[in-house]
């Protein structure tokens, strides 16, 4: 299956197109994660509770990208788009895993709609031809 995927994603949420020879689908990712606030400039592991509340914090960011990670698991390329550094990470991420040669990256304006998001998506992996002239 030639499967493509468009990522729109931030810390909060990832929209998913995904396209295939005969279809189409979105999916939304949504993190209920609380923003990160840094209280304190101590040494980590001292036992204090910002250490257990940044524990969760990253325990529960991880988790995000690995359920992301997952559902774009079997695609051959992907576009990932969206303001903010998150994409950037969740790109080291997927290249660790030797997904270097299938992903593009690129920044686009925070506030986009589900349908612009499948828009831009559509631009990008434009539908390919019903039959060849050959």
């Amino acid at each position: 299956m030639n499967k493509r995927v468009g990522l729109w994603f931030n810390l909060n949420k990832a929209v998913i197109v995904s396209i295939t020879d005969d279809n189409e689908a979105i999916t939304r990712i949504t993190s209920t994660m609380e923003n990160y606030i840094r209280f304190s400039d101590h040494v980590p592991g001292d036992g204090l509770p910002e250490d257990a509340r940044d524990g969760r914090f990253w325990r529960h960011l991880n988790e995000y990208y690995d359920h992301v990670i997952a559902s774009i698991k079997d695609a051959r390329a992907i576009q990932i788009f969206g303001p903010g550094d998150g994409k950037y990470e969740l790109k080291r991420r997927l290249e660790a895993q030797g997904w270097t040669d299938r992903i593009e990256i690129s920044d686009s304006p925070d506030g986009l709609s589900d349908l612009q998001i499948k828009a831009r998506v559509r631009a990008y992996f434009p539908a390919r031809p019903m039959y060849s002239l050959s």
